[in-house]
């Protein structure tokens, strides 16, 4: 209590026992919510649905009753907010972190809080950062506070112990299967290749499937050509080559060649007197 009052900036005065002249007016709120808006007997609705009507209820009895004259200053309090909000100091720019509920460090390798023995998901990237929980009415909310002030990171509806609520979006992409590898340089001489393009990926996955050999010194022929040539004709026909499964030595300079060859338009197409057709001269005694 001392903290939040240190942080709001106000002073905390004990009332004593049994004088109600020392005491402030927060009864009458208390005895106009049990009257108006707290289910009974008798009151303006027989029950709520949730938390969030009852308090959807609360905000629109303050915006009926804050517009009505006053009782004593025959003015309305909406209006005399207004201007006692030129004499209040402001308050900080952030609220007290006890108000966000209670500390709770985000799991790891999986993102799980734990609230009232119930575990509830939270985004990975903040994995071993410390989060503030609370429940609110039917739901939990997860606030983490940045660099630029608090943000609420995750939502879910209440749950019980042994049945944990996970959002999808909190986890991880899950890792590659086995058939489904990205290759990862782990020097210097792979990294130049990768940063080809997606073709010079796509020929190093099938290369290791085909069991190609010299492959180091073939990407390093690859890096060379692509410097000359530019990367962009040397990742086409490296993907190419990986469809195709062509990883001789000189594959790459063939199809390199040939492209280039076809955008001069030195192109061949097949003849009708020159075909690779065997003929039908065997055919001839066919059904005799």
């Amino acid at each position: 209590m001392a903290a939040a009052a240190a942080h709001y900036g106000v002073t905390v005065a004990t009332c004593l026992p049994a004088d109600a002249a020392s005491k402030g007016g927060s009864e009458a709120t208390v005895r106009v919510a049990k009257a108006d808006l707290v289910p009974a007997d008798a009151n303006l609705v027989p029950a709520y649905a949730d938390w969030a009507a009852l308090e959807a209820a609360c905000q629109a009895f303050c915006l009926e009753v804050n517009a009505r004259p006053h009782r004593l200053t025959r003015r309305a309090p909406v209006e005399l907010l207004a201007e006692e909000r030129q004499r209040l100091p402001r308050l900080p720019e952030h609220p007290f972190t006890a108000a966000f509920g209670q500390t709770r460090t985000v799991g790891c390798p999986q993102p799980m809080v734990q609230l009232d023995w119930c575990l509830y998901s939270a985004p990975h990237r903040l994995a071993g950062e410390t989060v503030w929980v609370r429940r609110h009415g039917e739901q939990v909310i997860v606030t983490h506070i940045a660099a630029d002030g608090p943000v609420e990171v995750a939502r879910h509806q209440v749950t019980t112990p042994g049945n944990p609520r996970v959002d999808a979006a909190h986890f991880p992409p899950a890792p590659e299967g086995p058939l489904h590898r990205t290759p990862v340089a782990a020097n210097a001489a792979e990294a130049e290749f990768s940063a080809i393009g997606d073709g010079a990926a796509l020929w190093l996955k099938e290369a290791g499937a085909v069991g190609a050999g010299r492959v180091r010194a073939k990407m390093a022929d690859a890096v060379a050509v692509a410097k000359l040539s530019g990367a962009e004709a040397v990742n086409w026909a490296l993907g190419h080559a990986a469809v195709y499964g062509r990883f001789a030595d000189a594959d790459l300079a063939s199809i390199i060649a040939h492209r280039a060859a076809a955008a001069a338009g030195d192109t061949r197409q097949a003849g009708e007197t020159h075909s690779l057709q065997a003929g039908t001269d065997a055919w001839k005694g066919f059904g005799r």
